[in-house]
């Protein structure tokens, strides 16, 4: 009976899950902005704790990136159920993209230590992108669907016409640009 016990994970205590999603939330603020100032001391700063606990919850630079990414996608993966079940399909589809655009910001203000972790663990980045794909692909079809949107375009190429808008995007106000082309896209897919 004491081996089955140890070999069952324990659950995190209720602080400890409190301080890692501090973390998270903080590093995608951080990351968000981007920059040298995109550094783990700025990140445990942001959450409020040392230096320490941020190493506990994460070792390395890359499991922090990992992590942030993780929850993003997952974040994501709920948005577009939400979002489907609350509005009209081309204001679904619409807003879902416009929070890719903050998503993407988080992973540009990373760049550099994502292609390290994608290196690494590219069978979960691939994984990812599946389910980004696969949540686009719903609120594309059901927009479609709906006779809202011409049905040409598959959700691979929107993700790649937005993350291409993204990345050529520089300077203070690039999200708003981006969102700008983004309703023009969404225009251009109109009935």
């Amino acid at each position: 009976m004491t081996e089955e016990r140890s070999q069952t994970p324990r659950k995190p205590r209720a602080d400890a899950t409190r301080n890692r999603d501090r973390l998270l939330a903080a590093a995608r603020t951080v990351f968000n902005q981007g920059g040298p100032a995109a550094s783990l001391e700025a990140v445990a700063r942001e959450a409020g704790l040392g230096i320490g606990t941020l190493y506990r919850h994460f070792p390395t630079r890359e499991a922090l990136y990992e992590a942030v990414y993780r929850r993003e996608v997952d974040q994501l993966v709920e948005l577009a159920a939400r979002l489907s079940a609350e509005l009209p399909p081309a204001e679904a589809l619409r807003r879902w993209l416009a929070a890719n655009v903050e998503f993407i910001a988080t992973k540009k203000g990373m760049a550099a230590a994502l292609a390290m972790v994608s290196h690494k663990s590219s069978e979960s980045i691939a994984s990812a992108l599946d389910r980004l794909r696969a949540a686009l692909g719903g609120l594309l079809r059901r927009a479609t669907e709906a006779g809202d949107l011409r049905s040409d375009l598959d959700a691979e190429e929107l993700l790649l016409a937005l993350v291409g808008v993204c990345y050529a995007q520089e300077g203070p106000d690039w999200r708003s640009r981006v969102l700008r082309v983004l309703d023009v896209l969404i225009a251009g897919l109109r009935r």
